[in-house]
Parts: C-alpha cells; sequence; structure tokens
C-alpha cells in the first residue's frame, strides 16, 4: 500500500507556480490576482477560504477577500459579482460555497464571468470539459486527476465506481475519467443513493472514488484487493479528545480499507490539499488568458 500523499504533490505543484510567478514580476508584470467571496461565518468555509488566501501569499498571488453577513441580499451579491467580472485587475473569482438558503446558487454561479470562472461551475466551463475542449475543471476532480498522473497510477481499461454525483466531484470526475484522455480511458459506474448492489459494483472497481460525505462508509468488503482508492470525503466528527472537539473524517473507513490496496488517500492530507492546488494552477491559467 502506498499513500497518495496530497501535502506532497501540491507542494510540487505550488512551487512551479511560485516559480512562474516570480518570473512574471522579474518581467514587470503584475502577478495573478484571486477573488474570493465568503458568505456568513460557516466554520468549515471560514477554514477553506483562509486556506485559500494562505496559499496565494505562499506562491505570490494576489488575493482579495469580500465578505458578506449571512443576511445579505441576493442583489447585492450579484452586483459585486458584476463588478468583479469587469475588473481589469482580478483573473479568478471564487464564491465560497454553500451559501444561504434565501440565495439561488445557479444565480450566483451562472453570473460569473466564465473566463474568471476557476472553480469550474458555470456551465460554459461544464460543457467544454464535457466536450473535451481546454476549460476550466471543478477544482477537487482537477487535483484528483493532477495525483494520478504524480503517481503515474494506469487507468486505461480499468473498471472505475464513482460514488456520488454532485456537479462539483462526482459528475465531472466520472467524465474526466472515462474521457480518451492521458489518465483516462476508464470504464466508469456512478453510484448514488439509488444504486442497487453498490457492493458488489464496488468489489468490480479497479478506482473507487468515494465522494458521498458519509464518514467511513466504504468499509473493507466493498474493496477489491490492490485497488486505487481516492477518499473525497472530509466532514467534522465531534470528538472530545481534540482541543477543537472534532476530528476530521473521510468517506473511507481507512484503518480497515488501506491494507487492501495499492494506493490510497489519506484524510485530512489528501484530496482537500489538492483541491487547492488545483484551483491556484486554474488561476494562473486564467491570469494567462486574461494576458491575450
Amino acid at each position: 500500500m502506498q499513500l497518495l500523499d496530497g501535502k506532497k504533490v501540491s507542494q510540487a505543484v505550488k512551487l512551479e507556480l511560485k516559480g512562474q510567478v516570480a518570473a512574471l514580476i522579474d518581467s514587470n508584470k503584475r502577478a495573478p490576482h484571486l477573488a474570493a467571496i465568503l458568505v456568513g461565518s460557516n466554520g468549515a468555509s471560514e477554514t477553506y477560504v483562509a486556506s485559500k488566501i494562505k496559499n496565494c501569499e505562499e506562491i505570490g498571488f494576489k488575493s482579495s477577500l469580500f465578505r458578506f453577513s449571512e443576511n445579505v441580499e441576493e442583489n447585492e451579491l450579484l452586483e459585486t459579482i458584476k463588478k468583479l467580472n469587469v475588473d481589469e485587475s482580478i483573473d479568478g473569482i471564487l464564491v465560497q460555497l454553500p451559501l444561504p438558503k434565501h440565495i439561488k446558487e445557479s444565480s450566483v454561479i451562472n453570473l460569473i464571468n466564465p473566463n474568471k470562472d476557476v472553480d469550474g461551475f458555470h456551465p460554459v466551463s461544464t460543457g467544454k470539459m464535457t466536450l473535451g475542449l481546454p476549460s476550466f475543471i471543478p477544482a477537487t476532480p482537477y487535483g484528483i486527476m493532477l495525483m494520478l498522473e504524480h503517481y503515474n497510477i494506469e487507468t486505461s481499461g480499468k473498471n472505475a465506481v464513482v460514488i456520488g454525483r454532485s456537479n462539483i466531484v462526482g459528475r465531472p470526475m466520472s467524465i474526466l475519467l472515462s474521457q480518451d484522455r492521458e489518465y483516462g480511458n476508464c470504464t466508469v459506474t456512478v453510484c448514488h443513493s439509488r444504486t442497487k448492489n453498490l457492493k458488489e459494483k464496488c468489489l468490480e472497481a479497479d478506482i473507487v472514488i468515494a465522494a458521498l460525505g458519509k464518514p467511513g462508509f466504504l468499509t473493507a468488503d466493498m474493496v477489491k484487493e490492490n485497488a486505487v482508492v481516492i477518499d473525497v470525503g472530509i466532514t467534522r466528527v465531534a470528538d472530545q479528545t481534540k482541543k477543537t472537539g472534532f476530528s476530521i473524517k473521510g468517506d473511507v473507513d481507512f484503518e480497515n480499507v488501506a491494507s487492501k490496496c495499492s494506493f490510497i488517500t489519506p484524510v485530512p492530507g489528501g484530496v482537500g490539499l489538492m483541491t487547492i492546488a488545483a484551483l491556484l494552477k486554474n488561476t494562473y491559467e486564467a491570469y494567462l488568458t486574461h494576458l491575450k
């Protein structure tokens, strides 16, 4: 069993980006600029946004944070996005999800300039990705693809099961793995809450992507020997032994599954770090597009 070390791979990605930014500055060009929008004070969202901003600073990106109260009117949020869309100094825009229930996520996402859609959620980005055209890929699936590439994991002709069908992870992940691309060409089965015989389907999989948000869901009896297991789950679970009062758990029962795997991601220290690395790469690509 070998760990797919998100810290190691994300550091490699960030080191490359840091060098590229330094070269830009040396040639008297500005640094890439990411704008983040945070609504409310959800603890997990606060943590995620703070980490994204910190990582921008580490590699030399400029970042701006736009904070709004939980009760912000949808129109106010949309007006901010409109201004960011036309701001020539901003290369990428991300809106931290989830949003409060009174704000329609699709209205917010669809308004973002597709050329600044570094989260890869806009319908234009989704359409281009589906057709195999150059596009912004949602950060978590993109991060997973970068990890597969870094460890040179064979995917062609393999059976892959994706557990979860969200537009953020599961669905784009299934598309990427099935496409005729390097680290693609899988035969993909997408499983979800209505899937029958889920255990049997997982046992046929050479690669399992668990992305459903249920701690410890994938157990050892669902995984065949030498499978590659990618754990996307990041859930806060009450734990009084921790100063924070919680532990971070993945969708995989890591302790019992790991020994059966050829490769497996840890939680934390796996996909979460790659998500941020992929977001930074998307921002850099948006910057290059912006310069043209």
